[in-house]
């Protein structure tokens, strides 16, 4: 256990931005896996979900939860997805 006012503030700090960062992570993979299963059924709303799945991504990229280029990677990937089952 840390001793210093500084260490126990940052402690505090780290456990805050990490359950954040997990709530999003968790709703984000949420949303991917309800997308990966519109697709499988062949669901026209399929088409109007992904902008809510690029939304998010963008969002967890801009707040520094994942990586911009990992955001850009899962977009291109899943549009492909969406333009191989079309």
């Amino acid at each position: 256990m840390p001793r210093r006012r500084t260490s126990l503030k940052s402690n505090r700090v780290s456990k805050r931005k990490h359950t954040r960062n997990l709530k999003i992570k968790v709703q984000l993979k949420g949303a991917i896996k309800k997308f990966q299963e519109l697709i499988a059924k062949k669901d026209a709303e399929a088409k109007t979900f992904i902008s809510k799945v690029f939304s998010q991504l963008d969002k967890a990229a801009k707040k520094n939860i994942i990586h911009p280029a990992t955001a850009n990677r899962r977009k291109s990937r899943l549009m492909r997805k969406l333009r191989k089952s079309a």
